[in-house]
């Protein structure tokens, strides 16, 4: 099931690039970044929310829960 993470201080296209590097890093590979917002399926790509929410923070931004 796709989730909607929703992630502060993103701006820009370079932010976007940025979240998009770390997830790559952690093997993800069906998902969509876009300002302020992250769509993934966890389970599809053998991640865990926690996972993700890592790599976004290793990007430089906050996860809003």
């Amino acid at each position: 099931m796709t989730i909607q993470i929703k992630v502060e201080g993103m701006s820009c296209h370079h932010c976007v690039m940025a979240v998009q590097k770390e997830l790559n890093k952690i093997n993800a590979k069906d998902f969509k970044v876009e300002i302020g917002l992250v769509e993934i399926d966890p389970e599809k790509n053998n991640l865990t929310k926690e996972q993700i929410k890592h790599a976004i923070e290793n990007a430089g931004y906050i996860v809003v829960e």
